[in-house]
């Protein structure tokens, strides 16, 4: 009878242990188990008693209106220049403004999707250019000092500065799955909580889940860090990702350094 629930006891812990996607470090936190009108008579003359004849002319029609094309990855000209800029003077970060709908671009569009609620699907259409045109904007929730927030519901990482947020990033965080990993399950979660970046890696770390891009780890084996699939929903086994090309912004103009306060919530 002892041994039956030594095992039952030692099933039911391996379905609950998390892991960051660093998981040689130990993380802290919880778990969890989309009518034709009359024609006039001129001035000066005497109708006819018989209607004239028609006009060979044929009326002009008004000329319809032109919709604005969508703007998606590969579209290149003078109206994604304006998207990009538009993007950067919100907070959204999408590089260097350069007139080319790239992967960085996407990752703002993603982003203002998140921000206005709307489906994310990086193309901007009608309801995206709405949304553009309106400013819309997340809203921090820290209100001193510099917090790098990350937004679990709407799926986004900001820079805060005293209450004012400065950029705005699309991330991907835990899937909320189960994943087996040398016999043991663990969640794939990023707990909620206020940490601090401890420590960090300038390059590449080959951790026991995949690659990380310069990571900035706040909680254990949870980093923020890049990756080269940043998608617009959580997809990580526990940390924050970025594009590759915004976790080089952050490291070169020492966005994160340590001690840097985190807020997930």
């Amino acid at each position: 009878m002892r041994g039956v629930l030594a095992v039952t006891i030692a099933a039911v812990t391996a379905a609950v242990l998390v892991s960051g996607c660093d998981s040689s470090e130990p993380s802290t936190g919880g778990t969890a188990a989309p009518a034709v009108p009359s024609p006039s008579t001129p001035s000066g003359t005497t109708p006819s008693a018989e209607p004239s004849a028609p006009s060979a002319t044929p009326t002009a029609k008004p000329s319809p209106s032109v919709k604005p094309k969508k703007l998606k990855p590969g579209t290149e000209g003078a109206d994604v220049l304006a998207l990009q800029q538009r993007l950067t003077e919100l907070g959204y970060w999408n590089g260097k403004a350069d007139g080319k709908f790239g992967g960085t671009t996407q990752q703002a569009v993603f982003a203002l999707q998140k921000a206005a609620k709307l489906g994310r699907d990086g193309v901007v259409g009608p309801k995206t250019r709405q949304a553009l045109d309106s400013g819309v904007r997340p809203e921090a929730r820290s209100t001193d000092g510099v917090v790098v927030e990350i937004d679990l519901k709407r799926q986004l990482l900001l820079l805060v500065a005293d209450g004012e947020i400065e950029q705005i990033f699309n991330t991907s965080t835990g899937s909320n799955e189960f994943y087996e990993q040398e016999g043991e399950t663990y969640l794939a979660d990023t707990p909620r909580g206020k940490f601090k970046v401890s420590r960090q890696i300038d390059g590449w770390r080959d951790a026991p889940l995949g690659l990380l891009w310069r990571p900035k780890y706040f909680n254990g084996g949870i980093a923020v860090h890049g990756a080269p699939s940043v998608p617009a929903h959580p997809a990580s086994h526990g940390c924050a990702r970025v594009s590759i090309a915004a976790m080089n912004w952050l490291w070169t103009n020492d966005k994160i350094p340590i001690k840097t306060r985190v807020w997930v919530y």
